[in-house]
């Protein structure tokens, strides 16, 4: 009766034995590509059936048309009728990036129990979990991109699988590889080991960066709402019908991020071009025929805007600064570190900007559209100079008092020293 209530030694030992890490990450590599494409591939199915009710093709067909969107949003590229796509749909690779932190971080988890421990590492022992898994996982993750890529492709669609390869490795280093890394506890081991200083300027970019994308976002969303007029006139334009507007506003919605990192740029001061010969920026707008797309419709009228509009390019900086200081208030650094920190954060989310915006142009089409999208390097400069001087300023609002503090405690007298009282020898 006992043996029945106890668990023996062989199953309590089986329990505590580590999971296999190369099997685990490559699945979680896999089931993080599954998942974002499976919900594609039904939407193509019910994008198929509402179209034309079924009548032309098969839903192979849908199925094809969503493995096409999720290879798009991982940067294949598409031909239509001759022309080369390479705009990103960042909507799709948003979901995409999710669902890779999602079960890198699960997968960080179930393989945490590898390796020495936290005190054997602190002493400087070789650890390779976490690169073992990161690169089990790119396996797991890739040959899924390479298997959907394969069945695709067809004669009037060629998917480039050098790109799609390319942005897996992308998704990997950038999404998953910090999930293992803190989902396996290891992150806050090697975080330990770095200068508080720069620990607090990682913390300042990533505010300062989460804050320059929330401000353009609402941003674009106040162009959206005041041209909501425009934006409905061309989607019933096309003649849709409900469900075929629903399958439209998706679309839509899958380059969303284009936009708002668009916007973002904008309130920068370069701006972003959307096809050849034109310019959108707060100095200048110069537009030309455009396609029937309702995220259009929140460009401002081609001329010379307002003079207003330009105080708008002091959002930026005004936003890093608060979000460097939101984010340094509570941390014990001295006044040298809290400006370093500051300054260092800021041209990191620069940094950080510009690559994003790097990802939202490309190719929307033939002739005038092969360009459509921000101007990086302009970007990159702007980008640096407003969130590092943003940042910096923010952050001397609080390196000022503690410089004070430090001064006024180095200005101290240092006190007398204390001797013993001495008494006279005995004869």
């Amino acid at each position: 009766m006992t043996s029945l209530l106890t668990r023996p030694d062989s199953a309590r030992a089986a329990a505590a034995r580590p999971r296999p890490l190369v099997l685990i990450a490559t699945l979680g590599g896999a089931l993080a590509a599954l998942g974002p494409l499976v919900v594609l591939l039904a939407a193509g199915v019910i994008g198929w059936f509402v179209t034309d009710a079924g009548v032309h093709g098969a839903p192979r067909d849908g199925m094809r048309m969503g493995a096409l969107a999720w290879l798009a949003g991982h940067g294949s590229g598409l031909t239509v009728m001759g022309a080369r796509i390479t705009l990103v749909p960042l909507g799709i690779t948003a979901v995409a990036a999710w669902s890779t932190w999602r079960l890198g971080h699960r997968v960080g988890d179930s393989v945490s129990g590898h390796g020495p421990d936290a005190d054997r590492i602190s002493d400087g022992e070789r650890d390779l979990t976490v690169p073992i898994a990161i690169g089990t996982f790119f396996a797991g993750y890739a040959v899924v991109a390479v298997v959907v890529a394969t069945l695709a492709a067809g004669s009037a669609v060629d998917p480039s699988v050098p790109r799609v390869l390319g942005w897996t490795l992308l998704l990997t280093a950038a999404v998953a590889a910090p999930a293992i890394a803190v989902g396996s506890g290891r992150a806050a081991i090697w975080a330990a080991l770095v200068p508080a200083a720069v620990r607090a300027g990682a913390v300042v970019a990533g505010a300062v960066l989460r804050s320059l994308l929330l401000v353009s976002g609402l941003l674009f969303l106040v162009a959206l709402g005041l041209s909501f007029g425009d934006a409905a006139t061309m989607t019933s334009s096309l003649h849709p019908s409900p469900s075929e507007a629903g399958l439209y506003a998706l679309v839509n919605a899958a380059f969303l991020p284009n936009a708002v990192l668009c916007a973002g740029s904008w309130l920068l001061g370069p701006g972003f071009a959307v096809g050849g010969a034109t310019l959108v920026s707060p100095g200048a707008v110069v537009l030309g025929p455009l396609p029937v797309v309702p995220l259009l419709a929140a460009l401002p009228a081609a001329g010379t805007p307002p003079g207003w509009v330009g105080a708008l390019m002091l959002l930026p900086p005004v936003v890093a600064a608060v979000a460097a200081h939101r984010a340094l208030r509570t941390r014990p650094l001295t006044w040298d570190r809290i400006a370093l920190a500051g300054c260092g954060g800021g041209l990191a989310a620069g940094v950080g900007f510009a690559v994003l915006a790097s990802l939202a142009g490309g190719a929307a089409g033939p002739g005038r559209m092969r360009f459509v999208g921000p101007f990086v390097p302009d970007v990159l400069v702007h980008a640096m100079t407003a969130c590092g001087v943003g940042a910096l300023l923010g952050a001397s609002v609080l390196a000022l008092p503690a410089w004070r503090a430090a001064r006024a405690r180095s200005d101290e007298p240092a006190p007398a020293p204390t001797t013993a009282p001495t008494t006279a020898p005995e004869d």
